[in-house]
């Protein structure tokens, strides 16, 4: 009787990734997989470390698991909590059997093995930075509708944020090679997917990190040096099928009329890009340290919008980070409701341990930070709603998540607005609707 291995995955589309491969390593093993934690002989749970509220839901998963756990049953962590807090994790959590990093993913398997053989915990990868980045022909066990996946084009990131720890935790970016994506991306159209949704820490740094040191990631962006996210997506689009191509975790910094171009010319990409901005205030984007001023983002946004007719935009930004004033703040609410995002997120400033922006000394209320998010979140919902009313009399485009629920070609899973149906379509299929309705935030086809 084979083992029976459970999995509880956190966080983001990134970590969704890794579960994949987890999973697909314990299937190579000749293991099963169970989706009933009570039945499972081994549960991974893959944490998320982003913020403090993450974290919170990583160490609740863990101890629930270790209430309800068998005696004979093992619980392995996984994900960014293991990756950045495995010596403390082992120190607090004794019902946690093992502990693996991030570069560990595609070992899960035989770490399953070597769990149930009671041999040592083995913590060397907490003092490394991770390096492991996945290949086309890595095994994966699917989380995602057959008809929608995520891509990792790349892993880790450079940027400097200083309200974020990722880079400790996931270590510097490196690309996959373009071959191997574009390997990925050919077998997954012929198997019938319709989304892919390309992903990464900062999928417009694609290919920067692969580029001769002379020419080096400060250069501007140009398809000339090595590889770029506009070169990839020019050979995507080579591919044959229907399908779409969704970018998501763009940053401001790396925007070029190149890509711009491309995308505006692109028979697959989605007309749907995923920017998170954090502020807009010049002195508050410093000290965030976002490598781009308020000057630069007006600017890219009016580029996007001309040059890619029919784009929806989303965004986030941070309410109540350190030394925010009350000015900075409504300079950012006068900002949201002059631009009308189509799709807008706000982050309360969560203070991370390790981070420069956790060691400021001006930090704000959680009063104040809960609510400015109640201001903004109420200023973008009107806005909302006003857009998607407009939409009322179009046809549009949609794919079929369930029978009576699509989504649009400005609506990337998991985390935007969905299309009811009146009447029921075939699940992974792409079907063409008139909007006669809006419902909030979603719309009625």
């Amino acid at each position: 009787m084979s083992t029976k291995v459970g999995m509880i995955s956190l966080g983001c589309a990134k970590n969704l990734v890794d579960a994949e491969i987890m999973l697909g390593s314990v299937l190579q093993r000749g293991m099963q997989i169970t989706s009933d934690a009570d039945d499972a002989d081994v549960l991974v749970i893959n944490t998320c470390a982003f913020i403090d509220s993450a974290k919170e839901e990583s160490v609740d998963a863990i101890l629930r698991a270790g209430l309800t756990k068998r005696p004979e049953q093992k619980i392995i962590v996984s994900g960014c909590m293991s990756q950045r807090y495995a010596h403390e994790l082992r120190r607090d959590l004794p019902e946690v059997d093992e502990f693996i990093g991030l570069d560990q993913v595609k070992e899960l398997g035989a770490i399953v093995e070597r769990v149930l053989r009671k041999e040592d915990v083995d913590l060397s990868f907490a003092d490394e930075k991770p390096r492991y980045i996945p290949d086309y022909d890595t095994p994966r066990f699917r989380l995602t509708p057959t008809h929608s996946v995520y891509v990792k084009i790349a892993e880790g990131c450079n940027h400097p944020c200083s309200f974020c720890v990722i880079p400790q935790m996931r270590g510097k970016h490196r690309s996959r090679t373009m071959d191997s994506v574009l390997a990925e991306i050919r077998a997954l159209v012929a198997e019938g997917v319709r989304e892919i949704n390309l992903i990464s820490q900062d999928t417009t740094y694609y290919g920067m990190d692969l580029w001769s040191e002379k020419a080096g990631p400060r250069q501007p962006v140009d398809s000339s040096r090595g590889p770029t996210l506009t070169e990839l997506l020019r050979k995507i689009d080579n591919i044959d099928g229907d399908f779409w191509v969704r970018l998501l975790y763009t940053h401001p910094a790396h925007w070029s009329n190149e890509l711009i171009e491309t995308i505006a010319q692109s028979r697959t990409v989605a007309r749907y890009i995923d920017i998170p901005l954090q502020h807009i205030d010049h002195a508050m984007l410093q000290t965030m340290r976002r490598e781009t001023s308020r000057e630069h983002i007006e600017r890219l946004i009016d580029k996007l919008r001309a040059g890619i007719p029919g784009l929806t935009i989303r965004t986030t930004f941070i309410v109540g980070f350190p030394g925010e004033t009350d000015e900075q703040f409504e300079t950012l609410l006068e900002f949201i409701e002059r631009v009308r995002f189509e799709r807008l997120g706000i982050f309360k400033y969560s203070q991370e341990q390790g981070s420069r922006a956790g060691k400021m000394a001006d930090q704000i209320a959680a009063k104040i930070k809960n609510s400015r998010y109640r201001i903004a979140m109420s200023i973008q919902q009107k806005i909302a709603h006003e857009i998607a009313r407009e939409k009322i009399g179009r046809e549009m485009k949609l794919l079929i998540d369930q029978p009576h629920v699509a989504r649009s070609e400005g609506d990337a899973p998991d985390v935007d607005a969905r299309v009811i149906l009146t009447q029921a379509a075939p699940v992974g299929e792409f079907v063409r609707r008139t909007i006669v309705d809006s419902r909030g935030y979603d719309l009625v086809a």
